[in-house]
């Protein structure tokens, strides 16, 4: 950057003396708003660099460089010292428009994406419950039975639904429409201020609407956690929906139908629901794993991937065996004694 350029100011105010002479108050409080606003420039300069994965690669400083070499060629995105001379008034902040373009241009892409993507599970997630909901009607399968289908399925194909979505950093939040409509028309529909008997009917044990606001409730507080927090990027939340979907499921169709024995420490629960909560757990968690492994998300020796798995299933299985159901629900004990164990064995 030229050296005239950098000191115009002070060349500027020479050549106005013998009109007016600032005075030492005037001067001091100038001096003091040229500091702010340098210290806002650097501080913003060195914000963006953290602010957005893309800033961080594109981002650079050269707002302190006082040598009369010529500047390094721009990145793509933002630089701080543009080349050429601009209309702008803060050189920092020049944006290049053909990059700009493009990139508004990918981001449209992503927002049509992920809404699309969005739009699909939801309507996902209705036929589901519609499907199971006319198969009880016509007395096809048990109204228990529907139930803990529709609870096994829905979070599992929620979680296998998320590869659709782009790779913004929006799309979790997308993806969380779906279990986020879900918990207000739960909500709704629990505080009696509106009358849905077929989803009353589809969720509940008992057909009162008050079990809408616990167990339903919770779960799909859970599915919007995993999203927002472990997303694709952590076998954490996946091996969490995997043993509250399908292990407690199964748990639970295969204990009430061949449950006769019952354990020690808690008359509820039998040795066949606890057995068939830890294999059929751990073997969900292994396919939702290789899943994501076959799409690239993880890397994943999978001999010590076993071992965790069943660390976390077994931990699982033992939350879900304790007599304190009457106090905390299945939905929130069992996923987060998941995410406990599971964070703690996958840590690198």
């Amino acid at each position: 950057m030229p050296r005239s350029r950098i000191y115009s100011f002070h060349n500027y105010t020479q050549n106005k003396n013998q009109k007016k002479v600032p005075s030492s108050g005037n001067l001091s409080s100038l001096s003091l708003f040229l500091c702010l606003c340098w210290s806002a420039c650097a501080i913003m300069t060195f914000s963006l660099s953290f602010t957005h994965p893309i800033f961080s690669r594109h981002v650079h400083s050269a707002a302190l460089s006082l040598s009369s070499s010529p500047p390094p060629p721009p990145p793509g995105f933002f630089f701080l010292s543009p080349p050429t001379p601009t209309s702008l008034r803060f050189d920092f902040l020049y944006r290049v428009p053909q990059r700009s373009a493009a990139f508004s241009a990918a981001e449209t892409a992503a927002l049509l994406q992920d809404t699309a993507s969005s739009a699909a599970v939801l309507a996902g997630a209705y036929a589901l419950v519609f499907t199971f909901d006319t198969l009880t009607q016509k007395e096809l399968i048990q109204q228990n039975l529907s139930r803990k289908l529709v609870h096994i399925l829905s979070g599992l194909l929620f979680a296998v639904s998320w590869p659709i979505f782009s790779n913004s950093l929006l799309a979790r939040y997308f993806a969380s429409v779906v279990p986020l409509v879900n918990c207000v028309r739960l909500v709704i529909h629990g505080l009696s201020l509106a009358d849905d008997q077929r989803l009353i009917k589809s969720v509940t044990r008992e057909g009162n609407p008050k079990e809408l606001l616990r167990g339903p409730l919770y779960y799909v507080l859970i599915l919007i956690l995993c999203a927002l927090v472990f997303w694709r990027e952590s076998p954490v939340g996946l091996i969490s929906l995997a043993m509250m979907c399908g292990g407690d499921g199964v748990a639970d169709i295969l204990g009430r139908r061949f449950g006769s024995s019952k354990l020690p420490y808690n008359r509820n629960k039998s040795w066949v629901g606890s057995i068939s909560m830890f294999v059929f757990g751990f073997f969900i968690s292994v396919g939702m794993l290789y899943y994501y492994s076959v799409l690239g998300y993880f890397q994943l020796d999978w001999g010590w991937t076993m071992c965790r798995v069943a660390l976390v299933s077994l931990v699982a299985t033992v939350v879900e065996s304790l007599p304190f159901t009457t106090v905390v629900d299945d939905n929130i004990s069992v996923p987060l004694a998941t995410m406990i164990a599971a964070y703690f064995s996958f840590r690198p």
